[in-house]
């Protein structure tokens, strides 16, 4: 009997030990959903939390910076996690530390870049000189016909290059990753403004305006990579032919082969063979936008908050499900930078880099105007005169 006894008030006290660690998980599940919603719902405390909490603010000279000589600033350029700096035909690039990993002989002077992956490419602007690299190695160069306006490389590594050449408006030549040089198309009555290859490999997008009548007309070429390289004449797969008087500035191939395209009043979608509205800008004051991204698009609008005050209010357009996320900032946005999920807003003295869910990821605050900025989806480069600081995302 008393060994019942005993073994009873045993199982009793753990019953209570039970109970109370139960309540105490239960209370700081309950105080986490109550901080997460007010973080999401509460403007104050999610800048109290960014900044006190999660350090998502940081200021200048409290980074990890390079050093520039003189005249170095203008051909910096961040991919994939690095920072590249063209000078002197060297082309140093550095890790998120602010250390050279390496150095690579790029003859070219006057640079124009485009990156996607671990993938980039480098042309001469208004040249014949052209480099893709892969990570920290250079793959191929090559030299064109004609002069290099415009590059593009998706994240492949298959490199489109747009040409300006004597005897036609425009040439779109095509490479492979390994630089052999698939097909060339060739414009003679439109201009190739920009162009993007689709995640597949599949299809080349090249937007093309025609300005030879009193009305632009802009038009989208989708051409089937594989037919033009037997065939490019007869290789185009669909056109779309905007209305009249608008005009197309550029193309991005995003998920799922979806084509964004991006107008001066608009942003549109060509999915299941038809073009539609995404983003509308009428009667809006829109500062700027962008498809440069991944999945998403991004347009900026200015809105009044006051007799002299105005706001940005960022709309992130996801492309899948049309939803729209939101960031708002209290001034006018000077510039915007965008790269795969990152929307860097340039305020002035601050840069706030936001995610495509539209979430503070850093705010970097300097004490001058900052004027330069390179973004890639890891790491941000705030460009001085004698210097790069590093920012980590």
């Amino acid at each position: 009997m008393e060994d019942y006894w005993n073994r009873d008030v045993k199982e009793k006290k753990i019953n209570k030990k039970k109970i109370i660690i139960s309540i105490v998980i239960s209370i700081v599940v309950v105080a986490l959903i109550v901080i997460i919603a007010l973080y999401m719902t509460n403007v104050q405390i999610r800048e109290w939390v960014d900044t006190n909490i999660l350090r998502k603010e940081v200021l200048q000279d409290k980074v990890a910076t390079i050093d520039l000589e003189e005249e170095q600033s203008a051909n910096v350029y961040a991919f994939n996690k690095y920072i590249g700096i063209l000078n002197k035909n060297q082309f140093s690039i550095y890790g998120n530390n602010g250390n050279e990993e390496a150095k690579l002989e790029i003859t070219i002077t006057n640079p124009i870049f485009n990156a996607d992956n671990r993938f980039l490419v480098i042309g001469e602007s208004n040249g014949q000189k052209i480099y893709l690299l892969e990570d920290k190695q250079i793959i191929w160069e090559n030299s064109i016909e004609g002069n290099i306006s415009q590059i593009y490389v998706n994240e492949n590594g298959y490199v489109a290059v747009i040409i300006s050449d004597a005897s036609y408006k425009s040439v779109v030549s095509m490479f492979d990753p390994k630089g052999n040089e698939i097909f060339k198309t060739f414009l003679s009555s439109t201009m190739a403004i920009d162009v993007s290859i689709s995640k597949d490999n599949k299809y080349l997008a090249i937007a093309e305006v025609d300005t030879s009548g009193t009305i632009i007309q802009s038009n989208i070429r989708i051409m089937s990579i594989e037919k033009a390289k037997t065939d490019p004449e007869n290789a185009i797969e669909k056109n779309y032919k905007s209305e009249q008087d608008k005009l197309i500035t550029n193309v991005k191939y995003q998920a799922q082969n979806k084509l964004i395209c991006m107008y001066t009043d608009k942003i549109t979608i060509i999915e299941n063979e038809q073009e539609n509205t995404l983003v509308d800008n009428k009667d809006k004051k829109i500062i700027s936008q962008s498809i440069e991204l991944e999945n998403n698009a991004v347009s900026i609008e200015e809105k009044s908050s006051g007799i002299f005050s105005a706001d940005s209010v960022v709309n992130i357009t996801n492309i899948d499900t049309k939803e729209v996320k939101q960031y708002t900032v209290d001034s006018v946005v000077k510039e915007i930078y965008t790269k795969d999920n990152v929307v860097a807003l340039n305020l002035g003295t601050e840069i706030e880099f936001v995610s495509t869910n539209g979430w503070l990821i850093k705010r970097y605050i300097a004490n001058q105007e900052i004027t330069n900025v390179t973004v890639a989806n890891n790491i941000a480069g705030i460009i001085y005169r004698d210097k790069i600081e590093i920012i980590n995302l």
